[in-house]
């Protein structure tokens, strides 16, 4: 039979994980009947507080957050560091970076270690951890508190802190710009499926098509990773078919940088024989020539936000931030342009 966790008393007392931790850690701000209901519980259970688990509490009073990320695009962590760190200087507080492998099994119990041990307030989760439920679910049972920075159309209501990037509607914006130049055959490369970014893009991609009576090319869609080499090879895959797309949306710059590239080495004229789009508006976009349409995500500025949202939550337990959101706008630049005139 298992030890008693903190979860099991939650759950037999009928309040929150959070709940239990402040009337072990013996904090003010909690009723005495639900004082009294998780003191029974934990009677009744013969539960034991894990002292380590008990000192994570009080490291809210530590001026020290982590951020947790697994991208491939540098210049996307880059960007990401910045607006956190800019945000914890702003508020008095240090930031420790911590990259990780999003697929390693433990993750979660190797990040709520990682709390401990340097004893942080909390954390900032990028994409796809951000995205994991079990994670999210572990970090919780052990009292540790995050904001979440995710892919999503509107705030999700979960109960759980986020910042959320609308890249359905921005996708959505960049394949309308493309079909309204006169694309009807237009590709579609994918980054990795486990962010939630990949399936939001290609939602929107494939929305636009189908409000505007396009059909969905299969061929034209090709699974792949946020980097430049999958967009090359996807790119000649494309390039290569019978009837070729006459326009390409990378689901980041690094794909569409790639894809540029595939068309210089085949020896075409962009934008007149292949249009190409990205996402992000990372420096990818701006160094390529030509300047690539792309939808202007600022990273920065929702780091930033993420964590100022996390240090208000740290300070004021009682009166929780709202979540917010965040809308890439597209930028029209010369890869694109309506299709060659046959």
């Amino acid at each position: 039979m298992h030890s008693p966790t903190i979860k099991d008393v939650a759950k037999h007392a009928g309040v929150s994980l959070k709940t239990v931790s402040r009337v072990i850690n013996h904090e003010a701000a909690v009723r005495s009947e639900t004082r009294e209901k998780v003191a029974r519980a934990i009677e009744q259970l013969g539960y034991r507080p894990d002292p380590s688990a008990r000192s994570l509490r009080s490291s809210t009073h530590s001026y020290a957050i982590g951020l947790v990320y697994d991208n491939p695009n540098a210049h996307y962590v880059i960007d990401m560091q910045n607006g956190v760190l800019s945000a914890c200087r702003e508020r008095g507080f240090g930031l420790q970076i911590y990259p990780c492998d999003s697929t390693a099994p433990g993750l979660a119990e190797e990040l709520v270690l990682v709390v401990r041990r340097a004893r942080l307030a909390g954390l900032i989760l990028a994409p796809p951890m951000s995205e994991q439920s079990a994670l999210l679910a572990t970090l919780r049972e052990h009292d540790v508190d995050f904001v979440r920075i995710i892919a999503a159309r509107e705030d999700p209501k979960d109960g759980m802190p986020c910042v959320y990037v609308d890249d359905h509607d921005a996708a959505y914006a960049i394949t309308e710009h493309l079909i309204q130049l006169g694309h009807t055959r237009i590709g579609f490369l994918w980054g990795e499926p486990h962010h939630r970014s990949s399936p939001e893009r290609y939602q929107g991609y494939a929305d636009a098509l189908k409000d505007y009576g396009i059909a969905i090319h299969r061929k034209l869609i090709l699974p792949g990773r946020y980097a430049f080499d999958d967009g090359f090879r996807g790119a000649r895959k494309l390039l290569a078919l019978k009837e070729p797309p006459t326009a390409i949306f990378g689901c980041n710059d690094e794909i569409a940088a790639g894809v540029l590239a595939a068309a210089r080495s085949a020896g075409l004229d962009v934008p007149w024989d292949l249009s190409i789009a990205g996402f992000e508006d990372s420096p990818f976009s701006k160094q390529a020539w030509p300047a690539l349409t792309t939808a202007r995500q600022s990273t920065s500025e929702i780091g930033r936000h993420a964590t100022l949202h996390l240090i208000s939550s740290l300070q004021n337990q009682h009166a929780q931030p709202a979540n917010e959101g965040f809308m890439p706008e597209l930028v029209v630049r010369g890869s694109t342009a309506p299709p060659r005139q046959t």
